[in-house]
């Protein structure tokens, strides 16, 4: 695994658990930055990108996801995951917020919050590969909120160049959360995100819709990319 492109060192102790993220739609709308606000919580700044503030929602594949030094376990290391995600930044070193992370996967759901504090919720779902095509769908138990549509890619494979907008939605190597009540950092390492512009069809989209964002179109996202996917290292939480 690459280390050259990291913005920042990854911790000396060693990565706690192994695992594939495949089979990317990332669907970015830019949103006013006082509607994210009141999601960011006290200590962390939101990370704009020329004055510009973005949410995403990406549908995928967790696969293979192990302790390091262990073996996946069918019918447990793979699952569909839906998360909605924006960007953050605290004294200088730019991360993820995670909003939810819709999953099937009772485990994941159960263990993640206790463990990382991040907001798994429990959710019915697929995410099925047809060449370029990816098509997915998901509804949570509860009220039934979900997201059902399909992302095709359209342009070349790439990497995203220095100072894009593309390298502030791809590239960052941590995720921010809070864990009883205290904020803290996780790091996650891979190598440089490759991914391609795409085409997205979106039948509903009550998962993005029932967060306060002010987003018009909840179909029409402002930037659509696919992605085939990383092998991904991340280490325990640890307080800031």
């Amino acid at each position: 695994m690459r280390t050259d492109h990291l913005p920042f060192q990854m911790p000396p102790r060693s990565h706690s658990l192994s695992q594939e993220w495949r089979n990317l739609s990332f669907l970015h709308w830019e949103v006013a930055p006082e509607r994210l606000e009141p999601y960011i919580p006290d200590g962390l700044e939101l990370d704009t990108f020329e004055g510009k503030a973005y949410v995403g929602t990406i549908p995928f594949m967790m696969t293979n996801v192990r302790p390091r030094l262990a073996f996946s376990v069918p019918g447990v290391s793979t699952f569909p995951e839906f998360n909605i995600r924006t960007y953050v930044t605290r004294a200088g070193k730019s991360g993820v917020l995670f909003i939810t992370l819709d999953a099937q996967s009772l485990v994941t759901c159960t263990y993640a919050p206790r463990a990382y504090g991040l907001p798994y919720r429990y959710c019915k779902g697929e995410v099925d590969a047809d060449g370029g095509t990816y098509v997915w769908n998901s509804r949570r138990k509860e009220g039934g909120v979900g997201i059902k549509g399909s992302c095709t890619a359209i342009g070349e494979v790439m990497e995203a160049e220095s100072g894009t907008l593309e390298e502030f939605l791809f590239e960052r190597y941590c995720l921010y959360t809070v864990h009883k009540g205290k904020l803290c950092i996780a790091h996650t390492q891979h190598d440089p995100w490759k991914f391609r512009e795409a085409e997205v069809r979106m039948e509903y989209n009550s998962l993005t819709g029932i967060y306060d964002f002010g987003i018009g179109d909840l179909l029409r996202p402002d930037i659509v990319h696919t992605s085939e996917g990383v092998l991904v290292h991340t280490w325990s939480v640890e307080e800031v």
